[in-house]
């Protein structure tokens, strides 16, 4: 316990003195929300893996890992290749370009400016904030669970300890101490899943020694699709993969870099610290061997930890664990508080703030985002992880097909963006919940497509056809997104 304390008490507070430190660098709600622009490459590509791999990537990743074998390596492949390489190449450059041209800070402010529409704006801004609450409670509970299983702690400690701390230094310290705290948290998340995966694969023999001794408890955990299934394991890479390009904590890392040129060493930086994204399910499968008896797969990743690692590896995995957790948690909160206050209270409700005021406004209201989160994440509901999925659905569905024809098709239609965003997450949600209503069920083909899939494919329809159909964007607010007001010449 002592060296637990102790590693934690140096990284905890580590993350607060960054906070401190970057306090002053917050002076107007741009910083704040996207750090003036002003943010390097690798500070930028780094805290990208910090946000994009949290808790419930590492503690559920890992569960996946146990539960299903060796196939569930190929959703980190899709998270490094899809999620995270060609996420940079396909959007980096252009978002960030056309979110300068249009002085966007948030994603529903990119909407409202590129297709000139208030509707999308509100829209996207209480889908994407109500839907990341819900997931910052499942953040907060991976985290809380390590404590448990590691240190022995209640659960509400677990859950305090996390919370107070991301509130301190988000609400001081603004996007400049996410971003750079979440760069020191991927270093330890890197190097704590890497220490693990290392001293557990020499725990089991070597992964040709894992392939035989799982083969010998199921075939299945060694073959692909596996025990898992085509439709489950394919529809759970894509949500994870292609879903990130409309999740806006990671998308804000284009936006605030300081020119689109650093996007070049950014996206080999990025992929190269994405790579860890394999690692959480293949030590889940590992933990199979190891520890075939447990209360639940979420245990996985902690129960092994023990079993391998001394007190100062398990403290530094647990503090991995939180880094990712954290800086999770702390990005979700920026994206919720800058939304709601300038997409929703200045521009929905017509309510005028001076920069100062502002500025206020976002602090106070990341901290109020943060103490419902926390207040929920303490005694959560039952159903807290089919709540996270059909987060990752819903945001999905309402973002990400409205900012890629955004960047990429002059002629999208406002009408339509809209029209994609509500029936794409009506679509995810009713196919989520069909199965938790004690509806018929679902033939096997299609009962382990993921909600994401069905949301996401009936957006793309939607749009794709009212902007055949339909009026583009005005004339004046394409041009501004391409141009920034420059001559077309």
């Amino acid at each position: 316990m002592t060296v637990y304390v102790l590693v934690l008490v140096v990284y905890l507070g580590a993350l607060a003195v960054i906070g401190v430190v970057m306090s002053g660098r917050s002076k107007s709600a741009g910083d704040f929300a996207i750090g003036g622009r002003s943010v390097g490459p690798w500070v930028t590509a780094l805290s990208f893996v910090a946000a994009y791999y949290s808790s419930v990537v590492i503690i559920g990743g890992g569960a996946f890992g146990w539960q299903y074998g060796l196939s569930t390596l190929w959703i980190g492949a899709g998270n490094v290749l899809v999620g995270t390489t060609l996420a940079w190449i396909v959007l980096g450059r252009r978002v960030r370009r056309f979110t300068g041209n249009l002085d966007a800070v948030t994603m529903p402010g990119f909407f409202a400016g590129r297709y000139g529409s208030e509707s999308a704006r509100i829209f996207s801004a209480a889908a994407t904030g109500l839907f990341l609450i819900v997931y910052n409670v499942s953040v907060l509970k991976g985290m809380a669970n390590s404590f448990e299983v590691l240190m022995d702690l209640p659960y509400w400690a677990g859950v305090l300890i996390s919370g107070v701390v991301i509130l301190f230094y988000t609400a001081v310290g603004g996007y400049l101490a996410v971003v750079w705290t979440s760069m020191v948290q991927a270093v330890v998340m890197i190097v704590a899943l890497t220490l693990l995966t290392y001293v557990s694969l020499q725990k089991v023999g070597g992964m040709g020694a894992l392939v035989d001794r799982l083969n010998a408890v199921d075939p299945g955990l060694v073959t692909t699709p596996g025990v898992w299934g085509w439709a489950g394991l394919v529809s759970f890479t894509l949500i994870v993969s292609l879903g990130t390009w409309g999740m806006p904590q990671l998308i804000v890392r284009f936006y605030s870099i300081k020119s689109a040129k650093m996007l070049r060493l950014g996206t080999v930086i990025v992929t190269i610290g994405a790579s860890v994204a394999l690692l959480p399910y293949l030590t889940g499968a590992v933990a199979r061997v190891l520890v075939p008896e447990l209360g639940s797969p979420d245990q996985a990743i902690p129960a092994l930890t023990q079993l391998v690692l001394n007190d100062w590896g398990g403290a530094l995995f647990l503090a991995g664990v939180v880094a990712a957790g954290m800086s999770t948690f702390a990005g979700v909160l920026i994206i919720i508080s800058s939304s709601l206050v300038r997409d929703v209270w200045i521009h929905g409700l017509g309510r005028e703030l001076s920069p100062a005021a502002e500025l206020k406004a976002n602090r106070i209201m990341s901290l109020a985002v943060g103490v419902v989160s926390l207040l929920i994440a303490l005694k959560p509901p039952a159903l807290v992880l089919v709540l996270t999925a059909f987060s990752w659905a819903v945001i999905a569905s309402t973002n990400l097909w409205p900012l890629l024809f955004g960047i990429y098709w002059k002629r999208t239609s406002p009408r339509a963006t809209l029209a994609s965003m509500i029936a794409g997450v009506t679509a995810a949600l009713v196919w989520q919940a069909w199965s938790h209503l004690g509806l018929p069920a679902l033939p096997p083909a299609l009962a382990g497509i993921h909600g994401f899939v069905v949301g996401t494919t009936v957006g793309l329809i939607v749009i794709l056809i009212g902007t055949l159909v339909g009026r583009p964007a005005p004339r004046a607010n394409v041009d501004r997104a391409w141009y920034g007001g420059r001559d077309r010449a």
